[in-house]
């Protein structure tokens, strides 16, 4: 793909869950090894960089934070992703935990779609924010990438809208299941770099490591 086609007329980007109390040093899961993965992958930097390019190119921009209202009557107790965690670890809205992260935070008028599972499109308007702005492709970014990254792409594919996973922008706590979440989502979206998919206006950015499968399972 050339420069001049990269972008994709009616994309948006989503800047999903890159959120303080996953992706920052002092967030209540700092320990589960997001922000280790994300400071080590650069993500932050990427996605930003993947921001400011949208900006520039007059794509929307849309995030995505998952939190609960003080009380969690909504908090999914049957799920074995959340049951274990304590009220004192869960993600409340209003706190700066749930505040997306300053790096790539949203300028005022751009959406920030509250979830409350690990699919952005579960009991939320964001296809109907999408089909509003007039978006058929979807540019993801963030964490984690075996489970927003990954039921985002699934979902929205099969919403019928054109999905390309910048996979320099993503992380997981284990490297391994970061590689293998973008072998399953191959399948199904398109998994490409910010710089292919954005192209820079002056110096790209340097490649990382892990931004794609291998071309045999792409």
């Amino acid at each position: 793909m050339s420069e001049e086609d990269a972008v994709v007329p009616g994309s948006a980007l989503l800047v999903l869950d890159l959120m303080n109390d996953l992706v920052h040093p002092d967030g209540k899961k700092a320990g589960e090894g997001y922000h280790r993965a994300v400071d080590g992958r650069g993500v932050l930097d990427r996605a930003a960089t993947a921001v400011e390019r949208a900006r520039a190119a007059g794509i929307p921009v849309v995030y995505v934070v998952i939190g609960f209202e003080p009380g969690y009557a909504d908090w999914p107790a049957a799920s074995p992703l959340f049951r274990a965690r304590t009220d004192d670890d869960k993600p409340t809205l209003g706190t700066w935990g749930t505040t997306v992260h300053d790096r790539v935070a949203p300028r005022p008028g751009e959406p920030v779609v509250v979830k409350r599972r690990v699919s952005p499109f579960h009991g939320t308007h964001l296809d109907l924010l999408l089909r509003g702005l007039g978006v058929d492709t979807v540019l993801l970014t963030g964490v984690a990438t075996e489970l927003v990254v990954l039921s985002a792409a699934r979902e929205a594919h099969d919403r019928d809208y054109r999905v390309r996973v910048l996979a320099d922008a993503t992380a997981t706590g284990d490297p391994d299941v970061h590689e293998w979440a973008l072998r399953i989502i191959a399948r199904t979206a398109e998994v490409t770099t910010v710089n292919a998919a954005l192209p820079p206006v002056d110096t790209a950015l340097p490649p990382a490591d892990g931004a794609l499968p291998p071309a045999d399972a792409r």
